[in-house]
Order: structure tokens, then sequence, then C-alpha cells
């Protein structure tokens, strides 16, 4: 996140169609992640956590990471594989409609000219599944005249391309990428034990033409991946296609700008899986998940006025999904003798208004919103493969309900800086995914839950900041997530369950539960500078003391941390431009212990990585660059089964790339 000054190339420029920056941003705790750190990061999730508390479900990066694990958390309250953020790219949201996931290999760096990373729930015109915060992306509105080409390869098969080009009032962004990957256990491994290999490759179009009224842009993207899931037999492919109009103008009326933003999309998704046999020898199939259609549809609107001294906004947002997963289980006899087919569909609808109010050095803004959320047509059949007898049919009931939320901050410019403090709070409906599906990873197995609430979190904070030749800033907060979703223990293998069946020996059975709340108390800070006028620094760290109060519900997790939820996060950056052509990056990550279950029984030890990178231009269009990811090849583990079989990230990887500005 350490800008240099853009080279001086004749640019072309294709207009997004977005309201300008909210004046309420600088009341809440804002991180911006510039253009620069995307276009040296390897995929976009990387640039995202170099926020502390940005977080995968898991350590693992969505460069092997199944799609299932890749969504996005913003405070490390608690991760989720569905992700308790909302991430959007010009205002539509990016989250599949059926999991909740983000699949991160669908938006090339290429893509994203930046982020705004909101931290604490949102209401106002986020809504809902900004539950911790949200990420804001924008597309990129500048190409270069005769467009933008990256090309790198590197270790372990790593291979990719990616192009940006603008002509006229269309902009188009394609990227392609491979690996044959790593595996993943290290000590223990057998012949079960395969690589983490992928490809993906997507392709983007924005058309923006003029318009007398405002700006008017559609965007038309795809993608597609496959990745192999480190285990022989289990493999998973994603499919999406997407769709939005977005409307933006400035009225003398009532509002002085105002968007009209429509959006579809559909998704796919394929993913086997598989029991690892004794001694890690063999595997036998346990899942097909062959099918997963999902649609997903929404629309919004926003009017706002702005003053001298304040201004207000009202708006509304709505938001359909609907989806199922079509599966094989039971591998018997050398067939699968189970089927089943689960899903449902929900929608949720919201209007909100906020205001805020200028006076000298104070700005002070205050924001409600109401949502009423529903699921509805539920349905979870299985069937005997052989004679197609019904094993299992559950209809749950159509649940609804109403839910208020509201915003408020003030903050005092001081000399030199600032004071802030904002209380918050947002919701997170579950997931289709975390309603119906039920999964498998190796022999563990997660029972879905059709009467699950949804989440709530309730928080505080207070800021300080400093501008100049140095900036910094540090935020205290305390946050409430009520009702949380999380994958509860509730049986060991071997031995037969009613509904999940049979759960073979090392294998856990944990079903989706709220298990009650969980709190968080924690600080977070940022400090960046120059030393000198070629080099730029930057340190940042956040500390989550989280905590779980099981309940009734789950009164075995009460004083326990939650899953997936370190202590301290931390990230060091430093870039040095030696001479006009030639600089150096340096990154250095460390994340403190986690634990992979939620009875704090699976440890996942402390890790540390450094990651380098020379760039040499080495003529006006032409950039080289040399990166080195994790550079003292670290053990930073991923992942621990019951049986206390480890899995680990990437090891040190060497990349090689051109970029090419003609």
């Amino acid at each position: 996140m350490i800008a240099d000054a853009p080279p001086t190339v004749e640019t072309v420029v294709v207009e997004a169609a977005r309201l300008p920056p909210a004046p309420t941003d600088a009341v809440f705790a804002v991180v911006r992640v510039d253009a620069q750190a995307m276009a040296t990061a390897p995929r976009v999730d990387a640039a995202l956590t170099l926020v502390p508390g940005v977080q995968l479900f898991r350590r693992t990066s969505s460069a092997a990471a199944n799609p299932t694990t890749q969504g996005i958390t913003v405070r490390a309250i608690a991760g989720s594989g569905a992700g308790r953020s909302l991430v959007t790219l010009d205002g539509v949201p990016l989250n599949d409609p059926f999991g909740g996931w983000v699949i991160w290999s669908g938006l090339p760096p290429a893509a994203v000219e930046g982020a705004l990373v909101v931290r604490g729930a949102g209401s106002g015109p986020y809504g809902a599944g900004a539950l911790t915060g949200t990420v804001q992306l924008a597309e990129r509105t500048q190409v270069s005249e005769h467009g933008e080409y990256e090309i790198w390869g590197g270790e372990r098969g790593l291979a990719g391309a990616q192009l940006a080009v603008a002509s006229g009032d269309l902009l188009a962004v394609a990227a392609t990428q491979r690996s044959d990957g790593w595996i993943p256990v290290r000590d223990g491994r057998g012949a079960a034990d395969t690589p983490l290999a992928f490809k993906a490759s997507s392709l983007a179009l924005r058309y923006a033409p003029g318009w007398q009224g405002g700006d008017l842009a559609l965007r038309l993207a795809g993608y597609r991946e496959t990745r192999d899931s480190g285990v022989a037999g289990a493999a998973s492919r994603s499919v999406g296609v997407s769709a939005s109009a977005t409307m933006t103008g400035a009225s003398p009326g009532i509002g002085t700008d105002w968007r009209l933003q429509a959006w579809a999309k559909q998704s796919g998704f394929e993913n086997s899986s598989a029991a690892v046999g004794a001694g890690r020898a063999f595997t036998t199939p346990a899942n097909n998940q062959y099918g997963t259609p999902a649609i997903g549809l929404g629309f919004n609107a926003a009017l706002r006025r702005t003053l001298p001294d304040g201004g207000w906004e009202i708006g509304a947002d709505v938001r359909y999904a609907e989806g199922e997963t079509r599966e094989a289980s039971r591998y018997m006899g050398g067939v699968f003798t189970r089927g089943r087919v689960a899903g449902g569909a929900q929608d949720v609808a919201g209007v909100y208004g906020e205001a805020w109010r200028q006076s000298g050095d104070w700005l002070l803004t205050g924001g409600l919103r109401l949502d009423r959320w529903a699921s509805f047509s539920g349905e979870r059949t299985e069937r005997d493969l052989t004679t197609n007898a019904v094993t299992l049919a559950l209809a749950p009931p159509d649940r609804d309900g109403w839910q208020p939320t509201a915003r408020a901050g003030l903050r005092r410019d001081l000399s030199g800086g600032y004071l802030r403090a904002a209380a918050y709070t947002g919701f997170r409906p579950p997931t289709l995914n975390e309603l119906h599906r039920p999964f498998r990873v190796g022999n563990d197995i997660t029972e879905a839950n059709s009467a699950l609430d949804p989440e709530k979190l309730y928080g505080a904070e207070v800021g300080i900041g400093g501008d100049g030749p140095v900036r910094w800033n540090a935020t205290l907060f305390a946050n409430r997530l009520a009702g949380a979703v999380t994958n509860v223990t509730i049986g060991f293998g071997p031995g037969t369950f009613p509904v999940a069946g049979f759960v073979p020996a090392g294998g856990v059975l944990r079903q989706r539960q709220n298990a009650g709340d969980i709190n968080a108390l924690g600080l977070e800070a940022d400090i960046a500078g120059k030393a000198g006028a070629d080099l730029s620094w930057r340190l940042s760290a956040a500390w989550t003391q989280a905590e779980v109060d099981g309940g009734s519900v789950a009164p075995q997790l009460t004083g326990l941390r939650p899953a997936q939820t370190p202590e301290l996060a931390a990230t060091a950056e430093a870039a040095w431009r030696a001479t006009d052509a030639f600089t150096l990056r340096a990154t250095l990550r460390y994340e403190g212990q986690r634990f992979d279950d939620d009875l704090n029984t699976r440890a996942l030890s402390a890790a540390g990585s450094v990651d380098l990178r020379a760039e040499w231009q080495a003529t006006a269009a032409v950039g080289l660059y040399a990166a080195v990811d994790n550079l003292t090849d670290a053990a930073i583990e991923t992942a621990q089964t019951g049986d206390g079989v480890e899995s680990f990230d990437a090891p040190r990887t060497l990349r090689l790339g051109l970029v090419w500005r003609p």
C-alpha cells in the first residue's frame, strides 16, 4: 500500500459511473488500498490482506483455497467460509449468491485501481452482509493509450497473463493463470496427498457511452476456474457470469447526486471430496457435488444532497438469490448409492437515511436503516440411487423478519490530526449454503441448519490519528457478534448419526449453529512515512481479544477463542527507489496462533513470512520484475485434521514477470 509517483503516459479514460466518496467516511475506521498495491500483488485478496485483520477464512490464499473457504472478514473477530463482510465492485456485490464467498481469481489485479476497506458494521448504504466491514473495490478507469499487458511465470508450473485495453468508451480486462501447486501435507504424507493445482481465467467488459445527464456504465463479466484439493479424487470447478447497469448524475433539484444500479449474476460450483484411508495410503470417493446452480438479482438507488455545512443521503436496495446443490454420496461397492438435492431462495430489501453536519472542526453523522429478510422454498431430498426411493425429505418452514440497524459518529479535526468516535450495528442473513448444504473435508463432516437466524453485530470504537510527513492512526474497538454462525462439534467418528449418516474413524461431525455470542476487544494501528525522497515505509498491526459466550446453546464453547481468529496480525512494508529505473519492495507478515476448530484442540502455530520484489523499468514501455514469495520458506500451517495431520501454505516461490505499455 506504499504508493509511487505514477509515470507520465498518455491514457484513455473510461468512466465507471460511481458516486463521489461519501463525506461520512472520515468518521469511521477506513483504510485505503491504493492502485500500486493492487498492481504489484499477485492476486486482489493478497493486496487486501495486507490490512491487518482482513483475512480469508483460512490462511491459504486464493492461489490454493477451495472456493468455499474464500469468504473474507474485515475484522478478525471470527472467520467464516461464507465471509462476514460485504465485497462490492463499484457498488455491485461480488459475494456468491449461494455461498457468500468471493471467487478472487475472477477479478484480476489489472481490473482494480484501489479499494476502500471500512472496518466495523455498516448500516446506511451497505446493508445486509456488511457485518464486520465492507470492502469497496473500484474498477480501473484509466489505461495506457495502447493498452497494458503483463505475463509472468514461476516455480511449480506457475504461469499467467493479464491485459487491460481501452478504445473509446469500451474497457476490456482479461486474465489467465495456472499452477501445478504444492502438496500441503508434509509429515505423514502418503499416496492420498496430491498438489493443489489450479487453472483460472476471467474476462470483463465495461461500456460507458457519453450521456448528457451523467454517467452510464454497462458491465459484463465471466470467470472459470478448476482446482485440485490436495487429496486424490478431490477437486472443484467454479464458473460464473454477471451483468450490471449503473447510472449516476447530478441534479439541481432536491438531490445533488444520484445513482440507479441493477445487476444480475449466475454461478455454478462443482466439488468432489474423498475419505482418506489408513496411513494416507489411499482415498475413497465420499461425495460428488456435481452441480450448484445459483442466481442472484439486485437493484439499488441513492439520492444525496451535499451542502456547505452538511448534507443527507437516502436510498434503498433489494437482493434476491436462489440456488441448490445436487450431489451423490454414500460410496459403496464402487458406486454412489445416495443422491441429494438441497436448496432454496432468499431475499432482503432495505431502506436507509443518513445525514451529516459540518460545524467548524466538527463532523457529526448518523443514519438509520430497516431491512426485511426472508428465506423460503427450502428443500432437502435424498434418494436411494438404485431404487429411487426417498430416504430423507425435509421441507423447512419459510422464515422472515425485520431488522433495524443504525450507525452514528463524530470527528474533531485538530492541528495536524483528529479524534473520532463511532457506534454501529449490522446484520448478515445466513447464506443458502449455510442453511441447506452439508459438506465434507477429508473425514470431517459438517451438517447444514435451515433454522439459522441472521447474525447481528453491535459495536463502538474510538480513534485518533495524525497527518503530515508521518501519517498514523489508532483505533480501539469493542464488538459483540450475537448469534454467531459456527460449526459446532456434535460427535466423533467412527459412528452413525441421524441425518448425517456414517462418520469414519478420525472424523468429526459438526453442525452450523447460532452458537451464542462472540465478544471482541481490539486495537488497530497504522503508521507510514518516508525516509528521504526514495524510501517509503509502513507498519500496521491489529490485536484482537475474542471470546465465545456459548450460553445454553453451546456451553462447551464458553470462554474459548473463536475458530480461525488470531490474536495478533501485523505487516511491515518498505519500497526503495534505488534509481529512477530500479525499485525494491519488501513485505513482512506475521500472524499469531489460531485454532482450526471450535473446541480449541487443533492449534495452528504462529507464522511469519517475507516477500521481496525487484522492479526494473528497462525502457519507457517495458518493465521487468522478479518476486520471491515466502523468502525464508517458512512453514505456514493452514489446517489440522482430527488425527493430527497438518497442512501448510505455499513454500518459497520465485516469480518473473514482464509489463508492457506500448
